[in-house]
């Protein structure tokens, strides 16, 4: 008895609550600090993630060219086209990829009718959408801060992953 009484009072010594970071509720409000480093790790991975697939285009036979957005196309002179407006409408598909070229989803993510301005989508498949010729198909190479981010989709895709979208208006 004695030595579980001495095993339980040692556990509680041991541990200290000082050096844990507390982490606020899902909705919580954060500190200035906690924001501070949370954008400095952003801006870390975002630059880390750019290296990576840099170097994965230098080993690639197709050219891709970046965009202002932070994503790159393999289609020259792509976001300098003309830009469709809000409330305008597309039909399209996208198949996502990871950089080891493994397809995420069987099927394609598909659209029809989805209308500028009035749909939720991954920012960089809007934002090529917004450039893309009718039947014209590109491929997107995206990193993770315009992907899914810090959470990923909650289903295939794990947190800070960036992607490869195969992306085709209909």
């Amino acid at each position: 008895m004695k030595k579980l009484i001495f095993i339980s009072v040692l556990g509680l010594l041991s541990c200290n609550r000082n050096s844990q970071t507390p982490h606020p509720p899902v909705g919580g409000v954060l500190s200035q600090n906690d924001l501070d480093v949370s954008k400095e790790r952003m801006r870390n991975l975002n630059g880390l993630e750019r290296k990576h697939i840099q170097e994965w285009i230098n080993n690639q036979s197709v050219k891709y060219y970046p965009t202002q957005l932070n994503y790159w196309v393999n289609a020259e002179g792509y976001d300098t086209r003309e830009r469709r407006q809000d409330n305008t409408f597309i039909s399209y598909s996208y198949e996502l990829y990871d950089f080891d070229q493994t397809k995420i989803y069987d099927q394609p993510i598909e659209r029809r009718d989805a209308r500028f301005g009035h749909f939720d989508e991954l920012k960089a498949v809007e934002n090529a959408l917004r450039f893309i010729h009718d039947g014209e198909e590109v491929t997107l190479l995206v990193p993770s801060s315009l992907a899914y981010g810090t959470y990923g989709d909650e289903k295939k895709i794990d947190n800070d992953i960036p992607l490869i979208i195969k992306l085709k208006a209909l």
